[in-house]
């Protein structure tokens, strides 16, 4: 169903098939992937497929996979596919702003030193 299908007061809980082939078809070329968040609420199996079919699309894919989220990594591992995914990261609001060249409070209280 189209996002602007969904009547007034529902939620979009998932992907669905439309957008798992347009996602699918964008990864099949890329050389690094991040994957940061779910495509929707996995952790209810009737809403688990688009982030299902993403982890196994991603997993398949000839590039550098990099997932960051506890969920996202949780989402892998139930789809079994965390061997097929380069590097996980629990740190995913972290580890977007590390991405984004912000400082990381816990990095920045280590001492400054130079060996």
């Amino acid at each position: 169903v189209p996002v602007q299908e969904i009547p007034k007061g529902w939620y979009a809980l998932d992907i669905g098939p439309a957008s798992v082939k347009l996602f699918n078809e964008a990864v099949q070329n890329a050389k690094t992937i991040l994957w940061n968040g779910p495509m929707g609420v996995f952790e209810i199996d009737a809403y688990a497929r688009g982030t299902l079919a993403m982890a196994h699309a991603i997993a398949d894919a000839y590039a550098l996979t990099i997932v960051g989220g506890g969920e996202t990594a949780l989402a892998v591992h139930r789809a079994g596919v965390s061997e097929s995914m380069s590097f996980i990261s629990t740190g995913g609001g972290a580890a977007l702003e590390l991405l984004e060249g912000k400082t990381l409070p816990g990095l920045a209280a280590l001492p400054d030193r130079q060996n």
